[in-house]
């Protein structure tokens, strides 16, 4: 039965004040002589346990803590197929990928390309983060500000586009100055509030049920949610293609994003950066299983109760309208916690790629460290407005699963960067003239079109995630045949 109400918007607005009071003393604690340095790389003096710890919030975000459990209902728990894939994409990166930028001391990733490619990759591989990085954390962030709009915002009578510039003006103040050495702390004390908030949840729903843990997982059992691996072949979400997805998906949303790879190279020892990496997967791939278990709860709950909300809207209707009010200041505090790691990270990552990447920003002899700090302000900023303006776009478009929306735009927007580093660490050519950028732009269009074709070309076979896998192999093909040998290695 429905709870007896919800808790007043003015205080659960004040907790959230609150909370960002914390992180901005925690932003001025660290932010203390903080430089340039400080912002792009964190002085490389960034603990490996607390980036492991903080770097779980950022690569789950609010997408996974609204989405995710909205997805039991329909596919069970075979996301679980791809968080497999996950692990061997992050050994990958933590064995392959992290010594070679250890080795060529880099502060920006794509410098990588630029010492095997050529400048030409370098503007290339950036630009194409930068527009991977910015759609997707809009999307998260989008996700989580409708929830806040619905829950505290609306009843305030704010609008949502003020709520969204409010929050991004929030995530300014406490990352303009300290950048990466701020976020590593930010990032551990927010990841600390996600996962507090969803033990409380689970715990909650398990005693609404009258369950206990085991009890629980033998209720999903006999109610068919527990089942992971797909048979199916022609099936989007058949166990091969799961797996290799979920491999490149590791690879090349962390492996080759600044924004994860900023605060792994901040790290001062390799050894250091690797085990942070590979104790990250760990813990993540058991963090998305509690999400699986509770979005199976929910689904039990809202059988039982008869809730009619799906997908994206199930657990913030069941907080709202059939839990204790007390409840929504732990879901409240988690969807935050959740939401700053994924938005704060990716401006102060936008930031860098911009400033290190296009504009050569730390090679400039005839700027001083004053006016360098000027410049790279006005992009931070530049981010926010444009934060604001995909954010209120999303709003328009209001996709049922975000979680699936963001897959998808990972599959054209990342893929072309994992044909270039693959190109660029597996063979010794080199692209002829411009053709490289050309080439990586073309490869998302023919994926598209592939897609889109799929029904003339494969009959009942359907695309999922391994379109990433497509687009790269696409890029790789059109690098190769428009490149020559290369004489010597960078």
């Amino acid at each position: 039965m429905p709870s007896a109400g919800a808790l007043s918007a003015p205080l659960l607005l004040g907790v959230v004040l609150a909370y960002f009071a914390l992180l901005l003393g925690v932003a001025w604690w660290t932010g203390r002589r903080s430089d340039n340095a400080s912002f792009f790389v964190g002085n490389k003096s960034s603990h490996w346990l607390l980036v492991a710890f903080g770097m779980i919030g950022t690569s789950l975000s609010g997408v996974t803590f609204i989405s995710v459990p909205g997805m039991v209902a329909g596919n069970q728990f075979a996301y679980l197929q791809i968080i497999a894939g996950q692990l061997i994409g992050y050994a990958l990166v933590a064995f392959v990928l992290l010594p070679l930028y250890y080795r060529f001391n880099v502060s920006s990733i794509y410098t990588l390309l630029a010492l095997r490619l050529g400048a030409s990759a370098h503007r290339t591989g950036a630009s194409f983060f930068i527009l991977s990085r910015t759609l997707g954390a809009t999307a998260r962030l989008y996700l989580v500000v409708r929830v806040l709009q619905d829950m505290v915002l609306e009843r305030m009578g704010l609008p949502f586009w003020l709520s969204a510039a409010v929050v991004l003006l929030m995530i300014l103040l406490y990352t303009m100055e300290g950048g990466v050495k701020t976020i590593v702390w930010t990032d551990t004390l927010q990841t600390a509030g996600m996962l507090g908030g969803l033990l409380i949840c689970v715990g909650l729903l398990l005693h609404a049920l009258g369950l206990d843990l085991w009890q629980g997982w033998q209720a999903l059992d006999a109610a068919g949610m527990t089942r992971v691996v797909v048979h199916d072949p022609a099936s989007a979400s058949f166990w091969g293609k799961q797996l290799l997805a979920g491999a490149a998906i590791a690879v090349a949303m962390t492996g080759l994003d600044q924004e994860m790879m900023q605060k792994n190279i901040s790290v001062r020892r390799l050894a250091d950066a690797q085990k942070n990496m590979m104790l990250m997967a760990c813990i993540t791939a058991v963090v998305v299983a509690l999400f699986l278990f509770l979005g199976g709860l929910l689904s039990l709950f809202a059988q039982q109760h008869g809730v009619a909300a799906q997908g994206d809207r199930l657990f913030p209707t069941v907080v709202l309208q059939y839990l204790p009010a007390w409840v929504q200041l732990v879901f409240l505090l988690a969807l935050i916690s959740a939401l700053f790691p994924s938005a704060d990270g990716a401006i102060t990552a936008l930031t860098s790629s911009t400033c290190l990447d296009l504009l050569g920003l730390m090679k400039r002899d005839d700027l001083d460290e004053a006016a360098k700090a000027r410049i790279r302000r006005r992009v931070h900023l530049g981010y926010a407005g444009v934060f604001l303006l995909l954010t209120l776009a999303f709003r328009w478009l209001d996709d049922p699963s975000m979680v699936n929306l963001i897959l998808k735009l990972a599959g054209y927007t990342y893929g072309p960067l994992l044909g270039l580093f693959a190109f660029a660490i597996l063979v010794r050519r080199e692209p002829r003239g411009g053709a490289l950028p050309w080439v990586a732009l073309a490869a998302p269009a023919l994926c598209w079109l592939i897609e889109r074709s799929q029904d003339w070309l494969f009959g009942a076979y359907r695309f999922g995630l391994e379109l990433l896998l497509l687009n790269a192999g696409l890029t790789f093909i059109g690098l190769w045949l428009a490149s020559r040998p290369r004489t010597a290695l960078a």
